[in-house]
C-alpha cells in the first residue's frame, strides 16, 4: 500500500508512468472503463472545490469505482470524533481516502491510523496531483518535461512547493519568483534542492522578476491562498510587479503560460495572456481528470 502525501513518495521512472497511464487514459478511455469495477473511495473536502471535486468523483466514474463525496466545510473532521477513529470507520468501508484539508498534519494522520491508500487533493503545504496535471500540459505542449525551465511568479503557497518537488524529480529548472518574506516552505525547498542536484536539474528562488527571461513555461496562482481572507487589493501594491500581463510574458520569451485556477482575472494575471494564445490554463484543468485516474488506478490498483 502506498499514499501520495507529498510528491516525495515516487521516484522518476514512477511519476513519468502515472503520467504515460493518464496521457493513455485521455485517449482511450474506454480501455479503463472496468478498472475499479466494485472499488470506491472518500472524496474528504474541508475546502470548497470546482476542479478537485468534479474531477475525482469523475475519475472514480470513468474507472467504473465509486466516490463518496464527505462535505466537511464545517469543520466535522477531527472534532465530532478522531481523525483516528474517522480514517478506521471509512477503512472498512472504501479502498481509498482523498482528502482536501487545511493541515497536511490531517492528511498524515489519515495514513496512520487508515488501512488504504490517502490522496492528497490539496493541503496548507502540497499540492502533488495538481503539479503532476501542470507537467502532463508541458510535455503535450512543449514535447518534453526534463531541462524545461519553469518560472513560478507570485505568492509562494502549496503549488509552489509542489512545483519544486515534482520538478526536481523530472529534472525541471524550476524558478520561484516571489516577493521578499513570500517565498515557497524553505524545508521543502532545501529537500527538493537535495533531489535536483541528483537530478542535474536546479531550483531557485529569488525576488528579481527578471529572472523570468529565458523561461519556457510561466506560472502563477492566486495571490492570497484559499481560506485567507485577507483582501486581494490590500496585497496588490507588493505583488503587482509579479502579475503575468502582457509585457512580462512577451519579454520572458516563453512559450507557455499555466495557473491552477481560480484566477483572479486583473491581479495575477490579465486576461490578455489568460486568453492569449500562449495560455494551457483550460488543458491543464482538464488533465487534472486524466491524472487522477491514474493515480487511482496506481494506488487502489498497486499497478
Amino acid at each position: 500500500m502506498r499514499h501520495l502525501l507529498t510528491g516525495f513518495e515516487f521516484d522518476r521512472d514512477e511519476y513519468q508512468q502515472i503520467l504515460e497511464r493518464a496521457s493513455d487514459m485521455k485517449r482511450e478511455p474506454a480501455k479503463y472503463a472496468a478498472a475499479l469495477k466494485g472499488r470506491s473511495g472518500a472524496i474528504m473536502f474541508e475546502k470548497p472545490s470546482l476542479r478537485t471535486r468534479t474531477t475525482f468523483e469523475l475519475a472514480f466514474y470513468r474507472l467504473g469505482g465509486h466516490g463518496v463525496y464527505l462535505d466537511l466545510q464545517n469543520g466535522e473532521l477531527g472534532k465530532r470524533e478522531s481523525i483516528g477513529d474517522y480514517a478506521r470507520n471509512l477503512c472498512r468501508w472504501v479502498d481509498s481516502l482523498v482528502g482536501r484539508v487545511y493541515a497536511q498534519s490531517t492528511l498524515e494522520e489519515l495514513a496512520t491510523y487508515g488501512s488504504v491508500p490517502v490522496i492528497n487533493a490539496l493541503s496548507d503545504l502540497y499540492h502533488p496531483a495538481q503539479v503532476m496535471a501542470d507537467y502532463l500540459t508541458v510535455r503535450e505542449h512543449l514535447g518534453k518535461i526534463e531541462g524545461v525551465t519553469l518560472a513560478y511568479l507570485g505568492d509562494g503557497n502549496n503549488v509552489t512547493n509542489s512545483l519544486l518537488v515534482a520538478g526536481a524529480i523530472l529534472g525541471v529548472n524550476v524558478r520561484c519568483i516571489c516577493p521578499q518574506g513570500s517565498g515557497p516552505d524553505v524545508q521543502i525547498f532545501n529537500k527538493a534542492r537535495e533531489v535536483a542536484g541528483r537530478s542535474g536539474c536546479t531550483l531557485e528562488v529569488t525576488s528579481e522578476v527578471g529572472r523570468a527571461q529565458g523561461c519556457e513555461v510561466l506560472y502563477t496562482d492566486t495571490w492570497v491562498s484559499m481560506g485567507d481572507n485577507t483582501p486581494l487589493e490590500s496585497v496588490k501594491k507588493k505583488f503587482l510587479p509579479y502579475q503575468l500581463n502582457a509585457a512580462l510574458v512577451r519579454d520572458s520569451g516563453a512559450q507557455l503560460v499555466l495557473h491552477c485556477l481560480p484566477a483572479h482575472r486583473g491581479y495575477e494575471i490579465t486576461d490578455e495572456v489568460m486568453d492569449g494564445p500562449l495560455s494551457a490554463v483550460f488543458d491543464e484543468a482538464e488533465n487534472r481528470l486524466h491524472i487522477h485516474m491514474a493515480l487511482l488506478d496506481l494506488l487502489i490498483n498497486g499497478r
